[in-house]
């Protein structure tokens, strides 16, 4: 990177990003708390398991933006309001919504760090991308089978 205004910009997308994945933690273990509680172990279990890859990027990201200036401070803002008293019907195609943003959002983001000469932050913008690939995957899948399988699908989540 040369320039002050290049930095800014790859740094301000770097911030967008950590506080979409903050809110990702935060949104998910919400989720596998009110799923846990109502004895969907199975479901639950995986929703923290993404959480804890969430807050694996979000610490790639406040790591990166330390890496190109060590005086800033990573953002903690969330991207946006927790929802929260979700039932089991409603969560897997609301977080389906949440990995499609992210992944489009991280594509223009790692355009963003290219156009100005942060090729290191675009390929962490990649990188991390195809592991939002895999959560949207998941819940996609999850949807689906609650859609078209319902209460037979539920009742093999329960437990552990």
């Amino acid at each position: 990177m040369s320039t002050k205004s290049q930095i800014a910009k790859v740094v301000e997308v770097l911030n967008q990003a950590r506080s979409m994945e903050l809110y990702g933690i935060v949104q998910y273990m919400n989720q596998h708390y009110g799923l846990g509680g109502d004895d969907y172990e199975k479901l639950a279990s995986a929703l923290k398991k993404i959480a804890k890859d969430e807050m694996k990027h979000a610490e790639a990201f406040a790591e990166r933006i330390k890496d190109i200036d060590n005086s800033l401070e990573p953002t903690t803002a969330l991207a946006g309001k927790i929802t929260t008293g979700q039932n089991v019907t409603e969560i897997f195609g609301f977080n389906t919504e949440a990995e499609e943003d992210t992944i489009e959002k991280y594509g223009e983001f790692a355009k963003i760090c290219r156009e100005n000469a942060d090729p290191v932050s675009a390929v962490l913008f990649e990188k991390i991308s195809v592991e939002e690939q895999e959560h949207l995957n998941y819940f996609s899948d999850t949807a689906a089978h609650i859609k078209n399988l319902g209460n037979s699908f539920l009742a093999r989540q329960t437990g552990e």
